[in-house]
């Protein structure tokens, strides 16, 4: 049966007991509303007594429903993600950007500017929607960014991405740097996937159904990718400046072992993310 709401707040009301009601966020329904409405947060804020538009009521009482019955994530249902105050596409052949990445991001920018590295060769592997290599490209006037991704579906989000913000992002199409290993790179940064299989049984249902598993779980107990990178950065010509991870909050000490190991020349260090928890480890030239 379809409800009827005599205002936008009432509709946000039901929604939100609604989702409730379906152990699901409530705030999804602002976010929802922000959407169909397309209004800001201050404009659903001020007329929310108003009522609430028959073109935009079906969409977001669907939206509300599907969400909370399946755990679908708002940004596939609106199409878009944010990360560092840009909105992004987004579908179900990439991962949703996380603001833990945000910290990534700013820790390579700040690395750049310490170094005073004026033209910065910086490489993102497995870039998927773009993120990482748009912002670090639109942040770092005069860097040279590339991104590589294996999946084709995810190399035409990353373009999308790129042209709307009007980035100049060189994509390609590969295994990490099996391709590249010729070419000359200052930084090379990565959010590769590093859930081991044996944890997909405790994960939520909004991320496991939905983000595309090639982006999520890595063989080796979510080791695999960072030893295929190391692998394929000791094959290189010439070595980064600077190795940039993020994992997950129990692997600094195994990410970081493996750089040691494989990679003898650099030395690592594991920092810890807004909520204290270990998340990226950075490899730099001794």
């Amino acid at each position: 049966m379809q409800p009827t709401f005599t205002s936008i707040r009432e509709a946000r009301r039901w929604a939100s007991l609604f989702l409730q009601q379906h152990q699901r966020e409530p705030r999804v329904a602002v976010l929802l509303l922000e959407h169909f409405l397309k209004w800001t947060p201050s404009q659903l804020l001020a007329f929310d007594d108003q009522r609430l538009p028959d073109e935009a009521e079906k969409g977001f009482v669907q939206a509300v429903r599907q969400h909370a019955e399946t755990g679908i994530p708002v940004q596939h249902l609106t199409g878009v993600g944010h990360f560092y105050g840009r909105e992004f596409q987004v579908n179900e052949n990439v991962l949703i950007p996380r603001p833990e990445t945000e910290e990534l991001v700013l820790s390579v920018m700040d690395y750049v500017r310490d170094e005073n590295l004026q033209t910065p060769r910086i490489i993102d592997l497995g870039t998927g929607s773009g993120v990482i290599a748009i912002t670090l490209a639109t942040e770092l006037p005069g860097s040279e960014v590339s991104g590589v991704d294996l999946s084709e579906e995810a190399l035409e989000i990353a373009e999308n991405n790129a042209a709307q913000h009007g980035a100049d992002v060189r994509l390609y199409r590969g295994n990490f740097l099996e391709s590249l290993l010729e070419e000359p790179f200052d930084i090379i940064v990565s959010n590769p996937p590093y859930i081991a299989f044996s944890e997909k049984d405790k994960m939520d249902d909004t991320v496991v159904d939905f983000d595309p598993a090639l982006a999520l779980f890595a063989e080796e107990e979510g080791l695999a990718a960072y030893k295929t990178i190391l692998t394929q950065i000791s094959h290189m010509k010439q070595k980064p400046k600077c190795i940039a991870f993020e994992i997950g909050h129990e692997q600094g000490r195994s990410v970081s072992a493996l750089i040691q190991e494989m990679l003898p020349e650099f030395h690592t260090e594991i920092r810890p993310d807004i909520n204290g928890k270990d998340r990226m480890v950075f490899a730099f030239v001794k």
